[in-house]
This record gives structure tokens, sequence and C-alpha cells, in this order.
């Protein structure tokens, strides 16, 4: 093995997955054919299922360099023996969808989700359509760095097969359209939908015009530079100018790959992950289907949303971020609703990922239903100020470990007391601090988040 697979050149660490999966810039370490092709060699070694010839759903977004990584991990998995079902482009929760349905011992998904065209990465999924846990990704790891692959591989007669699965988009269309009320049709419902120019651009339009609705699509013209570029959830702008200008009831906005959704009502106001999931319980509680008695989310979900389950019996349990987590904390504690205020929206009844589409439809149900304005059904949800700042940080620094930044932030906590919350964190999957201040001041808050951020940054510049 040659050195280039043996230190990681960010610094020593061999960490290559963050709290998404692999992802990096394209044809640069990590992300690179060369690296990505024995990383499906590693991953067919340590998630071998039982004696059968092994079976690999492989799917991607839009992105140029979609076509590069599913060839390197079509030839990885093929000269270990693991036959290759080819999906094509399609949203990363039908890559988990697929992988049940096709009776496959992995899934794949090549996307870097929210990121530039020039980004990609790598998502794995277990047989039942999970990601995988941390310990299952730092054993791929260690394999691909330590273990001898080349005497894994099969004689030639049990090389792998690749196979293009055909109809694998009309299979998640009619799964999207089970996961919707038989009784309930979109007619005279008018969508602005945001594709993102990625992963969902043919499916979504497909999916909302079979049920009935007046679909105005945008950002469903993908090149392979433009995804994520200008459009999607990332930015909202685009929907809403679009729905005032057409007059829509709702306008929906995925990312790149449409594992996360954002919504915007009637009158322009954009509705994120906590809007959808105060929806999504009241409903459930209302109908009886929400188990656990609460919804699962994340830290950084807004203080509103805890006090609006509260005041309805219902608990809101926070993990780390990431849905993977989120997803633990549901199967191991019996809850069915959760995920995360970027869009995230996990349906346990539904689908084992974030599935933008399919939690679209969850709220396009509630419009159809209802007869009451998008304004209306989310109103009831009463945000309290929060301010996110994201602060770039120099490859390999560590600003969280100064005593400065300790400091300031149990000086910010002390500040709010109460009144609010502080979270900092370092991005899974970007060089960067993330930083959180929410609080009923708006102007405390703001004061409070300029203080820490100028801290960070002075520390990050230093180390």
């Amino acid at each position: 093995m040659s050195d280039n697979f043996r230190v990681d050149k960010q610094g020593g660490k061999r960490k290559l997955f963050g709290t998404d999966g692999m992802r990096g810039q394209a044809n640069r370490y990590p992300m690179t054919p060369e690296l990505v092709m024995r990383l499906a060699q590693a991953a067919a070694v340590v998630l071998r299922n039982g004696d059968h010839p092994n079976r690999v759903v492989i799917g991607k977004d839009t992105r140029l360099s979609g076509y590069m990584f599913e060839s390197a991990l079509r030839a990885g998995f093929i000269c270990m023996g693991t036959h290759c079902l080819q999906v094509g482009s399609l949203p990363t929760p039908a890559i988990a969808f697929l992988t049940r349905a096709l009776k496959a011992d992995v899934g794949v998904m090549v996307s870097a989700s929210h990121n530039p065209f020039y980004d990609n990465g790598i998502k794995f999924f277990d047989p039942n359509g999970r990601k995988l846990p941390d310990t299952v990704e730092a054993e791929i790891e260690r394999v691909l760095f330590e273990g001898d692959l080349e005497t894994c591989q099969p004689v030639p007669e049990e090389i792998g097969k690749a196979f293009r699965i055909e109809d694998a988009g009309g299979r998640y269309i009619e799964f999207c359209k089970h996961s919707f009320p038989r009784r309930l049709r979109l007619s005279g419902i008018r969508v602005v939908l945001d594709c993102a120019n990625g992963a969902s651009y043919r499916v979504a339009p497909t999916v909302l015009w079979e049920l009935g609705a007046e679909v105005i699509a945008i950002g469903d013209k993908p090149n392979g530079t433009n995804i994520n570029d200008g459009f999607g959830s990332l930015h909202p702008r685009r929907i809403q100018e679009k729905v005032l200008e057409t007059r829509a009831d709702v306008g929906i906005a995925f990312d790149g790959d449409a594992d996360r959704v954002i919504l915007c009502d009637e009158q322009g106001r954009i509705l994120d992950g906590d809007h959808i999931l105060a929806m999504c319980a009241m409903d459930m509680q209302q109908n009886n289907t929400l188990r656990g008695q609460g919804v699962v989310a994340t830290v950084m979900s807004n203080l509103g949303l805890e006090r609006l389950l509260k005041g309805h019996g219902l608990t809101l349990e926070r993990t780390q971020v990431g849905d993977r987590y989120v997803l633990e904390y549901m199967e191991t504690h019996g809850y069915n609703l959760g995920g995360e205020q970027s869009g995230h929206i996990i349906l346990l009844d539904h689908n084992t990922t974030g599935d933008g589409l399919v939690s679209a439809l969850k709220v396009l149900a509630l419009l159809a239903s209802r007869q009451r304005p998008m304004s209306e059904l989310s109103g009831e949800l009463k945000l309290v100020p929060q301010l996110l700042h994201n602060i770039p940080i120099p490859r390999g620094s560590d600003p969280l470990s100064s005593p400065q930044v300790r400091e300031a932030i149990a000086q910010a906590e002390s500040d709010l007391a109460d009144q609010g919350r502080v979270l900092v964190r370092q991005s899974g999957t970007e060089s960067k601090i993330r930083v959180m201040v929410e609080g009923d001041s708006r102007i405390r808050i703001d004061e409070v988040a300029r203080e820490l951020c100028s801290v960070i940054r002075s520390c990050a510049n230093d180390s």
C-alpha cells in the first residue's frame, strides 16, 4: 500500500468520516477515485453479510464528479466479489429505501448534500437502510489503512457483476406516494418546488403532479455544476419570491440530495425543520400516532419548539447534531418522529433516514385535509431569537481546546442563565466552528454572540 493511503494529509489523523459520511473536494484527498475505490474494497470486507454473493446499491446526486466516484465504487466492490446495483441520480432517502427493497447488503450514496458542486462525499447504509454507526465506520477506516486488502480479493470466477436498475426512480416515486393518505388529493393546491438542481429534480415534481398538485418547479435543470448554486434549501429567497409572484399555497425547497427540506408559507415566511416537527407532532398527537410522547431533535432546535411541545404535554429529547444520532435515540427509546432544524425530518413509520419528499408530503396532507393556509397551520410555534454563526478556521486548527475559548463559552452561558442557550461545536463536514446563541432578548444574544465569536476567531488564527 502506498504512503498516500497510510497517512492522512490533513495533519496525521486518519479519520475520514464526519457526521454524515466522508466528504471533501473532488479530486483532492481524500475524495480521489483511488482512495474511494479502496474504500469500497474495505467496506466490502467489513460489511460482508453471510456467505452469499453480497449486493450493493449505488446511487448519486447530480454532481459532475458523481460519474467518477460511481465508477470507482463499482470497481472496488466488484473486485471484492460484490454485485453492484446502479440506480443513477436519486435522493439519498431513495437509496435507503432501495437498499431495503432490493434486499441488498449495503447501500452507498455519492453526494456532498448541500455543499457546492466541487465537493462530493460517500454515505453508507446497512441492509435496513440505516446509516452506519461510528464504530463500523471506524472499522472500515482501519481496514482501509491497515488491512491487507489484496489477500481478501476473490478468485477470478467470483468477481462481482454490475447491473443497472432501470425502474429505481419509479419504485421510489410509488414509495413516496404510498406515504400520502389515499383519501386525499392535492387538487387545487399550487406548489412552488425548488429541487436545488439536485437529486430530486425528476422524482419530486412527478410525485406532486401525480397526487394532483399544480407544480411550479425551479432548480430542476441540473448540468453537473449548478447543484445548490443559488437554489435549494440554503437559498430560500428563490421560493419566497416565486411563491409571492405566483400566489402559491406553499413553497418546498430541498437540498442537493433531498434528505432535508424547508418550506415557505403563502406569505413568504420560511418554515424550517422545527416548524415541520411542530406541525407533524401536533397532528400525530391528535391522531394518536405519536409514539414516545415526544419528539427527538438535536441541540440546535429552537427553544420555542421545546416550549410548544411542553405546553401540549410532550417532551423534546435532544441529541448531538446529526440525523444518525436522532435515529439512534428514536429507535432505542421508542419514538417515531424526530429530526433537525436544518430540515432532516425522520418519520420512522415511513423511512429510516431524513426524507425531504416524504416530509413535505406529510405537511401537504395537513394542508389538503385542514383546508387552512400554511401560515395558520404553522403559526402555533413561536420561535425565540436565534443567531447562527459559521466561523472558518485553518485546517488542523482546534480553537475549542483553548482555555480562552472555554472561558468565553462559560461566560456566555452565565450571561444568559435560564433565559437562553449557547452551543459551540466544530462542524463534522467543514473546517468551521458553528456558534449558536438563542434567547428571549435579541439585543442580548447579539452581544453575547459577537463577543464569543471574536474570541474564537482570535484563537483560531493564533493556533
